[in-house]
């Protein structure tokens, strides 16, 4: 692997200085012809009486294939920082000044493909987490001068009154002065349902007026409003370096001008010492450097990776790098997010209670209160009166109470529905047990009642996704701490956790507590899995050392935020995501030690003369390049289905 370079060009440090960018015509076409030319230099220099022509295809091929390669390395010896890239380029140099040309050109193309492939996984398409900010509108209605006036959301000021009609963003942060209404936070908090806001309540930039009317005094500038905060955390948890990333760029620094000096050492240290030729030590000392050379230690890791990549991605998951994957295979807690990941976050009803009266009724004035409603109880009640063939009846003086519920008159009779506190005097109450057993259970409960008393109770709740529960069991099955945290009040996070089989349940957090929940697992447990789909949660799934997104439901922002995509809406993907990196992650320590060992013992044999430099190339490279890559190719063979 090439150490990461200011002004190196090699892949991965284009990677990094080119956000956006993608894999293109260029470099296929230069691999395609690159192996061509390999190929022919190949059998032109070894099978016919042309070899010098041969030697010229390979080292087209060479220059061509490992023209970033053997700048960075040019790059890095002249600044003397000595980079695995500038030993590769010398093990080449030296490989085809030895007469050993198909050496130097093959090391070049297969570690220039390996560097290729990652890129090419990895996809290097990152947006800007300023589309964050472009959930709040960019022009607010403020009250001025006893009038309401029209401006920039940055002209805005503390203090000033901001009003928000039905439908409206809510455009600063702030608190409710006047009116009530029922507000959709999931931008922010991800709770599944509106929340009723009413005077002295806070309201956050971003999310949405659902159906009534708000003035709010702005309490925080657009700079400050939480959702400019989530885009700085996003920011902030990005800049963090992970801890293989920085080993493998503490270890390049060292290990190339550690062999460089002691392939020197090698060639001077014998003549003198021990009366050795020169050019028997010389020959000694590349053999060394190409045995050295971590060709087969430097594919080992990318190949296994790519392997792993490219079998997620034919499996519905798209992995950004292998450092990714490869924290996936270490970590030992998941934490989830649950509205959108866990859940649904589609209301059903899964429950009628009537008081004196049929619950086919109570659900039949329910759904006829609820027919002039846009609100999300009142589409899951509409689903499942229609589901049950209940007949819709007429409705008469409707009224909608902002936050509260609605009142009607049907067959004469006034009906109210919605939450315990429309029903100011609820008279006989038998039915707060059911309420309370329900409630405890974590599900949202609708009173409908009449003037007399409450005729019924509808419970309605976010549905878990059918495969969350087998693979929450799947983790804990491999050893997998699992961890849940929402939005949602302590009773529907914890009502949820336990149907799961969730081990730990954290509820009623804002984007900033996710991050500082995911920072103290982090230092509890180490490595940590973040899994969510919203804008909330991108800061989290930033911070963590993998974040993983619900890329069906997921947000823009949260898939930016992201290492780990999962391209449809199925959580099982997750469990599937953690047995193909353990599987991964073991390929390549299999890899390494093999590369390692069969290197070190052909070095030993290198410095006493025991092995010829065509034996070092057919075993000790090229043969373990070859070992290795085969190895890498098992991981496609991972059983989606059964998971090893």
């Amino acid at each position: 692997m090439t150490e990461h370079e200011e002004g190196a060009s090699c892949p991965r440090c284009r990677v990094g200085a080119s956000h956006g960018q993608v894999v293109g015509r260029r470099e296929i076409a230069v691999f395609g012809v690159s192996g061509i030319l390999l190929i022919a230099g190949v059998i032109v220099g070894y099978f016919t009486p042309y070899p010098f022509a041969g030697t010229a295809l390979l080292l087209a091929a060479a220059i061509i294939s490992g023209y970033d390669v053997l700048k960075a390395g040019f790059l890095a010896l002249i600044r003397l920082r000595f980079s695995i890239a500038v030993l590769i380029s010398i093990a080449a140099a030296g490989a085809f000044l030895t007469g050993n040309p198909a050496e130097g050109a093959t090391v070049l193309y297969l570690y220039a493909v390996a560097e290729f492939l990652e890129e090419y996984a990895a996809g290097r398409a990152e947006r800007s987490i300023a589309s964050l900010l472009d959930l709040t509108p960019q022009i607010a209605r403020v009250r001025r001068d006893g009038g309401e006036v029209t401006i920039a959301v940055d002209d805005v000021g503390v203090g000033e009154i901001a009003i928000v009609r039905p439908g409206d963003t809510v455009p600063l942060d702030g608190i409710v002065v006047a009116g009530a209404s029922s507000v959709d936070q999931a931008a922010i908090t991800g709770e599944s349902v509106p929340v009723a806001k009413e005077v002295g309540d806070a309201v956050y930039a971003g999310t949405r007026n659902v159906d009534g009317y708000l003035e709010a005094r702005v309490t925080k500038p657009e700079r400050e409003s939480t959702i400019a905060r989530v885009a700085a955390l996003v920011a902030e948890a990005q800049s963090h370096t992970s801890p293989t990333e920085a080993f493998i760029e503490r270890f390049s620094r060292y290990y190339t001008p550690a062999v460089i000096l002691l392939a020197g050492l090698l060639v001077v240290v014998p003549p003198l010492a021990f009366g050795v030729p020169f050019l028997e030590a010389f020959y000694r000392a590349l053999i060394l450097l190409v045995i050295a050379c971590p060709c087969a230690l430097a594919i080992s890791t990318p190949v296994s990776m790519v392997s792993g990549i490219t079998t997620a991605a034919h499996n519905g998951v798209l992995i950004k790098g292998r450092d990714s994957l490869e924290a996936v295979g270490l970590a030992r807690v998941v934490v989830f997010d649950k509205t959108g990941t866990l859940t649904t976050g589609r209301l059903e009803v899964d429950g009628v209670v009537g008081f004196g009266v049929p619950e086919a009724e109570v659900l039949a004035v329910a759904a006829s209160l609820e027919s002039r409603s846009g609100h999300p109880i009142a589409e899951a009640i509409r689903r499942r009166a229609e589901e049950e063939g209940a007949v819709l009846l007429d409705v008469e003086e409707f009224v909608s109470i902002a936050g509260r519920g609605v009142r009607g008159r049907i067959g004469g009779a006034a009906y109210a529905l919605g939450s315990v506190a429309l029903f100011a005097e609820p008279g006989d109450n038998a039915w707060q047990a059911a309420y309370d057993r329900l409630e405890s259970e974590g599900k949202i409960v609708v009173l409908a009642g009449t003037a007399s008393g409450v005729i019924g109770l509808i419970a309605l709740s976010d549905v878990v996704k059918k495969d969350a529960e087998t693979t929450v069991a799947a983790l804990r099955a491999r050893g997998i701490r699992t961890v849940m945290l929402t939005g949602d009040n302590e009773r529907v996070g914890e009502a949820v956790a336990r149907r799961i089989g969730i081990d730990e349940c954290h509820a009623g957090l804002l984007p900033e507590d996710k991050v500082a929940m995911v920072e103290q697992l982090m230092d509890r447990y180490g490595l940590v899995v973040m899994v969510g789909d919203g804008v909330n949660d991108a800061p989290a799934l930033a911070r963590a050392n993998v974040g993983v997104a619900m890329g069906a439901i997921g947000s823009d922002v949260a898939i930016e935020a992201a290492a780990i995509v999962v391209m449809e809406d199925d959580i099982s993907r997750v469990a599937y995501l953690v047995a193909l990196s353990e599987k991964t992650v073991s390929v390549v320590r299999q890899n390494v030690a093999t590369a390692l060992v069969v290197k070190l013992g052909i070095a030993a044999l290198a410095v006493f003369g025991l092995v010829t430099l065509w034996m070092a190339v057919a075993f000790g490279d090229m043969g373990l390049s070859l070992a290795v890559i085969a190895n890498a190719l098992r991981i496609g063979r991972l059983d989606t289905g059964n998971p090893p």
